[in-house]
């Protein structure tokens, strides 16, 4: 009689659904702990996207280096895929909100003496490093065990809808935080943004909180490597889940330009530190408005044909912002814009440019992750789905690390423009070989999700 009443009031809601163009709100409806898991989620979201900002204006600030910017990436991605796999082993074995909570204790803690040191005047940048590692580590594992507690709460068919309220949760979150952490290292320092994220990610602690106890269903209780060897073996049985991987490491590794972001406002476009929080806030206002507009991302079918023309888009994107840096660079007289000064010495016109490329980016990678993330909750079965979500969560994190050693790097040998220019046209040439490579993602169906 449940399951009867459930399939009417699908069958009434149905058509309402396929006519909006907005985010479906049903799940936060539906229910309460993943209303609350959200809210939570959003909300210190925006103090941990204010911090990650924080940090490479703060090295960038000590050292004067985009390569040193770089290094902060390249000293968080072997820890974060280490604990982000073995964190969804744990979450795969251990009652997941109990997982959640330790994983938010640490780093919130993290944060807190990231914020004691900054206050202290520590000058020396090891220490800044070694934090920005633990935050990033407890972060993949709460990302990755909330998403794998997800489709506990919700049914299948919300699933999608979910993914796209979760897009919306993080694009608040880079939206309002970079936007925020430029305004508050310009104006009352970064000792202050540290501090306020500190304050917010008390948020995180609420939504996890209220969470019921979930108990992986079919768990064998394996939290050593035979529950590694078990990950290992379904992953080579699912060929669709390792092309969402593989098309995720491509686009995160050859498209991330947020370590050029620094001394594109200090040395090129100008601004300093606002220019650094808007056009990081950029990417996250496309994907808030991609998220926004997402009504009827939920009724497509063949979603692995949506995910290689949402990764394409956003290739394309990305090598426009090249070719506005390069031009900007050419037309241009560079001058040197020291961190915080005003936002008025900026060249306008090219930060306007520049603001909307990444916008652009930013709208086609959510669009991407919504499809990704609803393949991995709909296709995996829950007593594997914290590992997968594990390794989701380091592909999703240690990608743009990758990309920041790339960026950094090539930004080192060259000029500010050409990695995101060379790395866009890269992405578009990779996706449309692994395409047709691959028919059987191209043919991947939403109504009959294999792995």
């Amino acid at each position: 009689m449940a399951g009867d009443a459930a399939g009417e009031t699908d069958a009434q809601t149905e058509p309402l659904r396929r006519r909006s163009r907005f985010v479906d709100l049903t799940p936060l409806r539906a229910s309460p702990p993943f209303a609350r898991l959200w809210t939570g989620a959003a909300i210190s979201g925006i103090g941990g996207q204010m911090t990650i900002v924080a940090v490479g204006l703060h090295i960038y600030d000590l050292t004067g280096s985009t390569f040193a910017v770089s290094l902060v990436g390249v000293f968080t991605l072997l820890p974060m895929i280490v604990f982000g796999l073995y964190g969804g082993i744990l979450a795969d074995t251990f009652d997941r909100r109990l997982v959640a909570l330790v994983a938010a204790i640490v780093t919130w803690a993290s944060t807190a003496t990231l914020a004691g040191i900054a206050w202290g005047q520590v000058g020396a940048v090891w220490p800044y490093y070694i934090l920005a590692t633990v935050i990033a580590v407890g972060s993949t594992v709460i990302g990755a065990t909330r998403q794998s507690i997800v489709p506990r709460l919700l049914p299948k068919e919300l699933l999608p809808a979910a993914s796209a309220l979760n897009g919306i949760s993080m694009g608040a979150s880079i939206t309002v935080g970079p936007a925020l952490a430029g305004v508050l290292v310009a104006t009352v320092g970064i000792q202050w943004t540290y501090t306020v994220d500190v304050v917010l990610f008390i948020a995180a602690f609420t939504g996890i909180f209220s969470l019921p106890k979930i108990i992986p269903e079919g768990s064998t209780g394996r939290a050593g490597l035979r529950a590694v060897a078990d990950g290992i073996q379904f992953l080579k049985s699912a060929p669709n889940v390792r092309m969402s991987f593989i098309v995720d490491i491509i686009a995160m590794t050859f498209g991330q330009p947020r370590v050029l972001l620094p001394a594109v406002g200090a040395v090129l476009i100008g601004g300093g530190a606002i220019t650094t929080g808007i056009l990081t806030a950029a990417v996250a206002v496309g994907a808030l408005l991609s998220s926004i507009l997402s009504g009827r991302l939920g009724h497509v079918r063949w979603q692995g044909r949506a995910i290689g023309g949402a990764i394409t888009v956003y290739g394309a994107f990305i090598a426009l912002f090249g070719v506005i840096l390069l031009v900007t660079s050419l037309l241009d007289d560079v001058r040197l814009h020291p961190i915080g000064e005003s936002i008025g010495d900026a060249n306008i016109g090219a930060l306007v440019l520049a603001t909307l490329a990444l916008a652009g980016s930013g709208a086609a990678d959510n669009v991407s992750a919504i499809f990704r993330s609803t393949l991995l909750q709909a296709a995996v079965p829950d007593a594997m789905r914290g590992r997968i979500q594990g390794v989701f969560t380091v592909v999703v994190a240690g990608g743009p690390r990758l990309g920041d050693a790339y960026i950094g790097i090539l930004a080192t040998f060259a000029a500010l423009w050409f990695p995101p220019l060379f790395g866009g046209i890269v992405i578009m040439a990779l996706i449309l070989v692994l395409l047709r490579l691959n028919p059987g993602f191209r043919r991947y169906d939403a109504q009959n999700p294999l792995p």
